[in-house]
């Protein structure tokens, strides 16, 4: 493609960035000044293997409780992840803690990629993100979504990373890395969807090699899924006097730092259990867990009594809060509150 092709492709890209972007919390208006790095990088950090309409209300609730970077640095661990739980991939929120305080400790965020990769939970994507969104530095932030619109403009079967960065950076107007990464983002989220794309209402139709060939889906090459493995668990029940004995998970590893019923290890058999209260199967990335509840008397390890009427101040993650729900759901269905006839 010759650069004054290029130019006009990236012309009606952000054209299609001002007109029909995204509102979304974290976001400037499309050529204007970059938002508060703390905003951009919170919600690069959420915003990994999650989707935007879970991010959305979450952000708003943290931005509320913690409105600047000072704010989160001087928050307790327990604090943070309890207001985590539920978004899932807790390392994420291990890492947003550890960054937080850094920064605050240094004055302020980085300004370039370079050295916003140096900082807890920053990989390529995320640093040239904030990079590009908060500090307009000319670098190639590629996302999924970005990756695919790429790919099929370009008929790319099977993408290189240097190949997707190069025709990104050939795209992108000097200074306008940022606007030109969400607007691929957006693109690539409402309309050059993994299946059925809406070719018709692409800024980017012209051209377009993918839709040339007649089967955009096919770009790139669709991967095969592999299937989970499957493992399993038990959580002991503790109750007395309507409250529940929960204890916090070792600091590193899957959930690590988070509330939970006690329990050991997760294996790949399932292990014998006298009496089952409930089940709970839950996926993770690389792996299907059946937890069965099981009642046990006395506390296990250090923990803490919880009231069950507030159970959802616990800061339990969906694993936990789906297994408390159905102990209490099954004790309900077998005790069915009777009224007294009038």
């Amino acid at each position: 493609m010759t650069a004054n092709a290029a130019a006009r492709r990236a012309d009606r890209l952000l054209g299609f960035y001002v007109d029909k972007s995204r509102d979304l919390p974290w976001r400037s208006p499309p050529g204007g000044a970059g938002l508060d790095p703390y905003r951009v990088w919170l919600s690069e950090i959420m915003l990994q293997q999650t989707t935007v309409a879970t991010v959305v209300p979450r952000f708003a609730r943290f931005v509320e409780r913690w409105p600047t970077l000072a704010a989160l640095a001087g928050a307790s661990d327990e604090e943070v992840l309890g207001e985590w739980a539920g978004l899932g991939y807790y390392a994420r929120a291990r890492n947003l803690i550890a960054c937080a305080r850094q920064v605050a400790a240094a004055g302020g965020f980085p300004r370039t990629a370079a050295e916003l990769r140096k900082l807890p939970g920053l990989g390529a994507y995320t640093s040239a993100a904030i990079a590009a969104i908060a500090f307009a530095e000319d670098v190639a932030p590629i996302d999924t979504n970005v990756s695919r619109v790429i790919a099929r403009l370009h008929a790319i079967a099977n993408p290189a990373a240097d190949q997707i960065e190069r025709h990104f950076r050939d795209l992108a107007p000097t200074g306008r890395s940022g606007d030109v990464a969400q607007a691929l983002m957006d693109v690539g989220a409402t309309i050059c969807r993994p299946r059925n794309p809406r070719c018709e209402d692409c800024p980017m139709v012209d051209g377009c090699l993918a839709r040339a060939s007649g089967t955009p889906e096919m770009f790139p090459t669709p991967k095969a899924r592999s299937e989970r493995p499957q493992r399993f668990g038990i959580a002991w029940w503790i109750e007395r006097d309507g409250h529940v004995w929960l204890v916090r998970r070792p600091p590193r590893g899957l959930l690590g730092g988070m509330a939970a019923l006690p329990g050991a290890n997760w294996c790949d058999e399932q292990p014998e259990a006298a009496c089952v209260m409930a089940s709970v199967r839950h996926i993770f990335t690389h792996f299907a867990l059946d937890l069965a509840i099981c009642p046990a008397e006395a506390p296990m390890g250090e923990g803490w009594w919880h009231p069950l009427e507030a159970i959802g101040e616990a800061g339990l993650p969906t694993l936990y809060r789906r297994a408390v729900s159905q102990v209490l759901e099954a004790r309900a269905a077998s005790n069915p509150l009777r009224l007294d006839p009038a």
